[in-house]
């Protein structure tokens, strides 16, 4: 019995042992789990309280309550490994850090200690900086920079990239899991503009509140100007918004404030308003111009509209829109109407004036339609619109312009068959009396040139008649020549020219002998008219009577032709005792060749062509009148007269060979003369002066570059007069050549132009000392220069004089500045100089001045000297200028100068016109795109202020 007892006794102290330790342990786990997560051990305590409340422990002997107690244990353990499986500690992803100094890891906190060079990485986001501190379990990141004694600055402050946006900054507190943080000093990029704030929030979408932030353009760490933002919200890649701000430029703050306003930075493109410009002109008063709205319509086209208004009653508007579709088409569009009013109304000075302006310009890609061709490159303006317009009155080019041309023509061909079929419109402008010349339309059809006699499945030799060979050409055209407020108000039967056109062209190319090539031709020209006119003499009234009739008309003309030439080569090679082993041989190149043309007298009444009508005057003499029913169309008439010409042209071309390095085949050519071309011709047929003038032409090949031509012609019959102060006139029949003298010499027209700079004059000292000069380099520069140009706009500016201004633009300032032999900065001022000159020589056919012992007419000499340039004084600092002296008129041509400099953020300019009349135009803006319409200050002058500067 006592055995059974110590038995029992020991059972019990054994189930209390065991059941005790798994209750620490549970309580364990609790104390752990309620540290990590809070809420779920809240919950796991709720939980059991629940199941003890449900079951009476009161009942159970002290061996059942052991057993409960020990199951439950069990079961709330199991019950919580199930929960901290399931439960996420929100990194989803790996992290990966390192540390160039030292790494520590504390178990119990969880948190990571990185020192040197410290970095972290996690999905799309990377921190680096000197110092970060990391917890893994909450997510959460801190990084600053290290405090330098010696300086006492902070080194190695974080760099925070998370995207595409990355933020500068002294300290960072970031939530992997959220994606927000809380940031100090921080500086970031947004497009072109830069933001620093000295506190700012991240949201969870990238979006950033700043407080004391400051936003600028200049890329400089202490920036020369930026606006000072009391708060602002940032949307990276969309705007930026900001609350009271004020501008501080140089660290010193100016009375210029706005209570709220924003920036976009959207990539795309983006609807928005314009800001105008203002300023005042004399004539017009003040003006708000330039300013309006843009559409973004979509990615392949926009649109804008501004307008100008000024307060003395004058308003424009303009609507402008791009437009581009990849691998099919491309183009502009710009419409201009001005309302003009000067003086003030019910004064005598008082005018009232309206014009516009349209430009289309539209450029097909080569490969949307190999077979289709649109283009249009139309400039139309009325006569008063480059007048009133501001923008021109700085532009002397624009303002002096005296011409303009448009045109759109579209084109179609069948390839199969050879035909082409083309329409044009061309609009020619005369800008100084307002005359246009308009040809609407201009249809063509063409068929090219076939053999109709050649055999489809050859056999043997081509024969002769194979070589025969046609082409038909079409043409439809209505055009006119007026005033431009007279086009609206014409009559198309009466004032436009019509017509139809058809030419077939027959011809034949053979070999004669193995060296003379003979071609004969045949053409054959019909003219179709839609009226003529019929002319007659009222005696009554002393006038000329002209009556139109209509209906269709023919009129033809045709001609033949043949022409023989050959090719006669000759060699020489020079003495080499003489001329050294450098010469290896000159030729010479005689081609020659000779032609007759007959045509028919079209004249004869037979064909009716021609007619007359008789003219009784007021004293009762009679005379006849001949005159051509279709003189008025757009296709002329046949001349007069018999044709039966023998045309003799002469062609010479002179070329050496010499040695070179530079080519691969050892010898490299030379042209002497490229071409010394000579022509005549003798009409058979004339009865008075069968001679024609002699036709003379030089081209010279001086360098790649530049080709002299000069042009000459020289008149075959002399100058008689009755008597001396008689109105000279050309002979009939008498010849300078009958007389033993050379023709006279009626002229010449030449321009020459050159531009210098200071690479061409080193490249120049370098050829003479032996240096080797890179040639591609300067070709190369010359290509950049061309491409600037757009060769599609009709436009008077001289080329090589706009391009001497801006020869000496400010190079790239990423290069390293030049040495020299002693390793100091060489000195540099890049300059331009172009040099333009134009002579012309004629004849001064005054009565007064003609010599009659020699009988001939003095010379007169036409002379214009234009010159431009350029220079860089130094780095950002640009002067150009154009001058000109006109000879004749003894006073200098349109003067003008402009001053430039580069102020790293903003750009200053100022341009002045000194003659003929004087202005002058001031502008100072910013030099980011964002900024550039709200940072600016313009000043300007119109010709009508005639400003004095002397």
């Amino acid at each position: 019995m006592k055995r059974k007892s110590v038995l029992v006794a020991l059972t019990f102290v054994i189930l209390l042992v065991m059941a005790e330790v798994p209750m620490k342990m549970a309580s364990r786990v609790l104390r752990n789990s309620e540290a990590v997560d809070s809420v779920l051990a809240d919950t796991i305590q709720k939980d059991s309280v629940k199941v003890v409340a449900a079951i009476d422990t009161l009942s159970m002997d002290s061996v059942q309550l052991a057993i409960f107690r020990h199951n439950k244990a069990i079961d709330d353990s199991l019950a919580q490994d199930s929960i901290n499986k399931r439960r996420k500690n929100g990194i989803d992803s790996p992290v990966e850090y390192s540390a160039e100094d030292s790494l520590t890891y504390e178990a119990a906190s969880g948190l990571a200690h990185l020192y040197g060079d410290s970095k972290v990485k996690y999905q799309n986001m990377n921190l680096e900086s000197d110092k970060i501190f990391m917890s893994l379990d909450s997510s959460l990141v801190h990084a600053t920079g290290s405090l330098d004694s010696a300086t006492n600055e902070l080194q190695g402050t974080p760099v925070f990239e998370m995207g595409n946006d990355k933020y500068e900054n002294d300290t960072i507190s970031f939530n992997f899991k959220s994606k927000k943080g809380l940031i100090s000093n921080v500086y970031t990029q947004q497009e072109d503009g830069y933001l620093t704030s000295e506190l700012s929030k991240r949201g969870a979408n990238g979006e950033m509140y700043l407080q004391h932030g400051r936003y600028t353009t200049c890329d400089d760490p202490h920036p020369d100007f930026y606006l000072a933002m009391s708060r602002a919200k940032v949307r990276p890649g969309k705007d930026v918004v900001f609350g009271p701000t004020y501008l501080v430029v140089a660290d010193v703050p100016l009375p210029f404030a706005i209570p709220y306003g924003f920036f976009p930075f959207t990539k795309s493109y983006s609807s928005g308003l314009i800001m105008p410009t203002y300023g005042d002109e004399t004539e017009r008063g003040f003006y708000l111009r330039d300013g309006g709205y843009y559409f973004a319509i979509n990615d392949k086209m926009d649109l804008k509209l501004i307008g100008e208004i000024y307060t003395k009653g004058s308003w424009g508007l303009s609507a402008a829109s791009n437009y581009r579709k990849r691998y099919r088409y491309s183009g502009s569009f710009l419409a201009s109407y001005q309302n003009t009013i000067n003086g003030e109304k019910n004064m005598p000075d008082y005018s009232k004036q309206t014009s516009f302006k349209v430009v289309w310009s539209h450029r097909q890609d080569s490969k949307a339609n190999p077979y289709s061709q649109l283009s249009a490159n139309v400039n139309f303006a009325t006569s008063s619109y480059e007048r009133n317009n501001l923008s021109s009155m700085y532009n002397p080019q624009t303002l002096t312009q005296s011409t303009r041309t448009s045109s759109v023509s579209w084109s179609t061909t069948f390839s199969s068959i050879g035909m082409t079929l083309s329409s044009t419109t061309n609009l020619n402008q005369n800008m100084r009396d307002s005359t246009i010349s308009l040809t609407l339309p201009d249809l063509n059809i063409s068929i090219a040139r076939f053999y109709p006699f050649k055999r489809k499945k050859r056999a043997g030799n081509e024969r002769w008649y194979e070589k025969i060979s046609m082409q038909y050409t079409g043409q439809m055209k209505n055009e006119i020549s007026t005033k431009e407020d007279k086009l609206m108000h014409s009559s198309l039967s009466k004032d436009w020219k019509n017509g139809m056109q058809h030419q077939i062209p027959i011809s034949g190319n053979f070999t004669l002998f193995g060296y003379l090539n003979l071609n004969p031709s045949f053409n054959f020209t019909d003219r179709t008219y839609f009226n003529k006119v019929h002319k007659s003499w009222d005696p009554a009234g002393q006038k000329e009577v002209v009556d139109t009739l209509t209906g269709f008309y023919n009129v033809y003309n045709w001609n033949f032709s043949i022409g023989a030439s050959t090719k006669l080569y000759g060699m020489w090679v020079p003495s080499r005792k003489i001329f050294g082993d450098k010469i290896n041989a000159i030729r010479h190149v005689v081609t020659p060749s000779v032609s007759f043309s007959y045509a028919p007298d079209f004249s004869a009444s037979r064909y009716g062509y021609y007619d007359y009508y008789q003219k009784t005057n007021a004293d009762g003499t009679v005379t006849m009148v001949e005159y051509s029913p279709y003189q008025n169309g757009t296709y002329g008439v046949p001349g007069k007269g018999k044709t039966g010409s023998i045309s003799m042209d002469l062609s010479q071309n002179l070329e050496m060979k010499v040695k070179s390095d530079d080519d691969s085949t050892g010898f490299k050519k030379i042209s002497l003369i490229d071409e010394l071309r000579m022509s005549m011709s003798y009409n058979m047929a004339a009865d008075i002066r069968p001679w024609s003038d002699l036709s003379t032409s030089l081209r010279l090949k001086l360098s790649k570059s530049y080709t002299l031509n000069l042009n000459a012609v020289f008149a075959s019959y002399v100058y008689e007069a009755d008597s001396v102060g008689a109105v000279p006139r050309v002979s009939e029949h008498t010849t300078y050549w009958g007389q033993g003298k050379i023709g006279r010499f009626q002229g010449i027209s030449q321009n020459l132009s050159y531009t210098l700079s200071n690479e061409k004059i080193a490249n120049f000292f370098k050829r003479l000392r032996g240096e080797k000069v890179d040639k591609k380099k300067d070709k190369r520069n010359d290509d950049d220069d061309d491409e600037e140009w757009d060769t599609t706009l009709e436009s008077n500016v001289d080329k090589d004089m706009e391009k001497a201004k801006h020869g000496a633009k400010r190079k790239g300032s990423g290069s390293k500045a030049e040495t020299d032999e002693d390793g100091y900065m060489a000195f540099q001022m890049p300059w331009s100089l172009s040099i333009g000159y134009g002579v012309t020589m004629r004849e001064d056919q005054t009565l007064s001045k003609f010599n009659y012992n020699k009988m001939r007419y003095p010379y007169k000499f036409t002379q214009n000297l234009n010159v431009s340039g350029n220079v860089r004084i130094s780095d950002g600092w640009n002067i150009s200028f154009s001058s000109g002296y006109d000879f004749d008129n003894k006073k200098i041509s349109m003067t003008t100068a402009s001053l430039n400099r580069d102020l790293h953020c903003f750009n200053m300019s100022c341009s002045v016109v000194l003659a003929p009349y004087t202005s002058y135009n001031f502008s100072f803006r910013c030099n980011a795109s964002t900024l550039t319409d709200a940072l600016k200050y313009d000043k300007r002058s119109s010709y009508s202020n005639a400003v004095q500067w002397y």
